[in-house]
């Protein structure tokens, strides 16, 4: 049992984006909803907010409408250790909350403490198998002068290359077949990855021009099936990618874009105005809820036939050209923590130290 963190009592009358903004300030991806006193009213997980978001509706609202009302809970004098794995087991939680006579939250018990060695297990069931592909042809501007002498790929983060950081994360959910799309200094991250000691299979796409982020995918359309991950090699997103492959599938996507929800505070008063610059309202220090995208994509193979040959092609080019031929493209939100961007210089200094502190942090569910 662990003591209840303050951060996880939430009220009904916040805002989903309040509570979107503490869901990002816990380790766990649940909240407890109570009363004044503590009393448990429900639970509000990331997956409710999801598909929250999902439907449009605003940001504003409180989350009355969202909310688990029937939550699964254990009386703290009925606690014992069978009684918490039966629970845990028949309906896949990641807390419990314990409750006295008054049904107040007075203690929390998550799922790491119950089976402390079940993450291999939950991870088995929750495999994939589909190829992941690495856009790892790029300079790396916003790293230079890094980036004049290594490939962007082979950057180190403490003592391991991104590119080893990366491969790792998707490992552990399965895949083993790994793609490079490479241009810029390719011969140094060839040989780099060639010599490591791997249990996964790896072959590289050589691109003949500097040719956008997207181009390059055009010469997997005999090497891929079905389904395939895309990803820049300078970010790490946390997702369950056996969801996000469901859910891919599910809408009956084209492309499935991760998108992580960010939080902007505007430092100044932000005006608005009409013609001729009459002011009609003043918003002091303004914050703005968006979902910014995180570079890492689900695609069926059929989006590659909308890419041109030998053309300079984006992967914006490449879900603007989808839309308007009508193929659905999707997003999947992802908290603003569950995402990393690697790729220039204050975030790489703050991964550094991020990885530094949190080193098992993008290693477990």
């Amino acid at each position: 049992m662990a003591q209840v963190n303050k951060d996880i009592l939430i009220y009904e009358t916040e805002t989903t984006k309040e509570v979107l903004k503490k869901l990002d300030k816990v380790a766990v991806k649940t909240l407890l909803v109570v009363d004044k006193r503590s009393k448990l009213l429900g639970t509000i997980t990331e997956g409710d907010l999801r598909r929250y978001i999902l439907s449009g509706k605003d940001l504003e609202n409180d989350i009355r409408k969202i909310y688990n009302k029937k939550p699964i809970y254990i009386k703290k004098t009925d606690f014992s250790l069978d009684m918490a794995k039966k629970t845990f087991i028949e309906h896949v939680l990641e807390l419990v909350p314990l409750l006295d006579e008054k049904y107040r939250v007075v203690d929390i018990v998550n799922r790491n403490q119950i089976f402390p060695k079940d993450k291999a297990a939950i991870l088995k069931k929750d495999k994939i198998n589909i190829p992941i592909v690495f856009m790892a042809g790029g300079k790396g501007t916003r790293l230079e002068p890094f980036t004049t002498i290594f490939p962007k790929p082979l950057i180190p983060i403490n003592n391991k290359a991104i590119i080893e950081i990366l491969i790792d994360e998707f490992k552990k959910w399965g895949p083993s077949e790994y793609y490079l799309s490479l241009n810029y200094k390719s011969d140094m991250v060839e040989t780099y990855l060639n010599n490591l000691d791997k249990g996964y299979k790896i072959s590289f796409i050589k691109e003949k021009s500097f040719s956008g982020t997207a181009a390059s995918l055009r010469l997997l359309e005999k090497k891929v099936r079905g389904n395939f991950i895309v990803s820049n090699c300078d970010i790490i997103v946390k997702a369950n990618f056996k969801d996000v492959i469901n859910f891919h599938k599910g809408e009956g996507a084209l492309l499935t874009i991760l998108s992580s929800i960010q939080h902007y505070k505007i430092p100044y008063g932000v005006i608005k105005f009409r013609r001729k610059g009459k002011v009609i309202d003043i918003v002091e220090k303004p914050e703005y809820t968006l979902a910014v995208n995180t570079g890492l994509y689900i695609l069926n193979k059929k989006c590659l036939r909308f890419i041109p040959e030998d053309s300079h092609f984006d992967m914006t080019d490449l879900i603007k050209k989808l839309i308007k031929n009508n193929e659905k493209v999707v997003i999947y939100p992802v908290s603003e923590n569950d995402y990393i961007d690697i790729g220039q210089w204050e975030a790489y200094k703050k991964a550094i130290d991020y990885f530094r502190i949190n080193p098992s942090k993008f290693v477990t569910l």
